[in-house]
């Protein structure tokens, strides 16, 4: 005799309905799961030294979409776009302070930022020539898969050394405004909190895109910029220190909040 039949036989049947239900019903995202999508280039993916301290930064609750797409607790570096250069950037920092402001739910980062990349490559269809990865489209791939574990929350953005070149950096505000309405159109929601943080202020050419970012919020609603303001880079004149990537993490935080707060 199977397991249906011997149900069937000693419960009622309304317990057998519930019973059956049991098994078939889809699992529902968790809403006290919120989860931020990281997009952008080397410095979202992080740079930056990982010394003994940041090695073993981690909050409980804090979790990570892996590169294989299982949830991990989240530790440096969050990123595997290149395995060998990744280090410190803002991701984690970011998750923490998201996790102290809100200590009754989890946070899940989806780290999906691409060293090298142009604007351009963050576009349906586009191929980054040097990572032969599609950086959009992964993004959204990661996005979906996460998606069933839990809630869309808001998504990070550091982006623009790739396109800070004059005949690189025109129509960028444009760009980024029309990539913004793909990622809310994706993520269902079409006033999701969005944060795009300053290229550092250490370089002249980078100033070109910093200018065009100080008119997000007044051009795209619901959206800020994380100040760069103090902040160093690590030897290169590129990339962020670990220091100054996981201070640029709280920026991210904070201005998250207040967006949230406003939504």
């Amino acid at each position: 005799m199977n397991l249906l039949s011997t149900i069937r036989i000693n419960l009622p049947l309304i317990l057998i309905t519930l019973i059956l239900a049991s098994f078939s019903k889809p699992e529902q995202p968790d809403p006290n799961f919120q989860l931020y999508l990281l997009v952008g280039q080397s410095n979202m993916a992080g740079r930056g030294e990982i010394t003994t301290e940041y090695r073993n930064l981690s909050r409980p609750g804090v979790m990570m979409l892996n590169k294989d797409g299982n949830w991990v607790e989240a530790s440096h570096p969050l990123h595997f776009d290149k395995p060998k250069r990744a280090g410190v950037g803002p991701g984690l920092s970011f998750g923490i302070e998201m996790a102290k402001a809100n200590p009754k739910v989890r946070i899940g980062l989806i780290p999906c930022a691409v060293g090298g990349t142009a604007i351009e490559s963050w576009e349906p269809g586009a191929i980054d020539p040097v990572t032969k990865k599609h950086p959009y489209d992964d993004a959204i791939a990661r996005l979906q898969l996460a998606m069933k574990s839990g809630v869309i929350k808001g998504i990070i953005w550091h982006q623009g050394e790739a396109n800070s070149k004059p005949e690189r950096s025109a129509g960028y505000l444009e760009k980024l405004e029309a990539l913004i309405g793909r990622l809310r159109k994706s993520a269902g929601d079409n006033n999701l909190p969005f944060v795009a943080g300053e290229l550092g202020r250490y370089r002249e050419s980078y100033q070109t895109i910093n200018a065009q970012l100080k008119q997000l919020p007044q051009k795209v609603k619901n959206t800020a910029v994380a100040s760069s303001e103090g902040l160093i880079h690590k030897g290169d004149n590129t990339h962020f220190d670990a220091a100054s990537a996981s201070e640029l993490g709280k920026r991210f935080a904070a201005q998250m909040i207040i967006l949230q707060q406003k939504k």
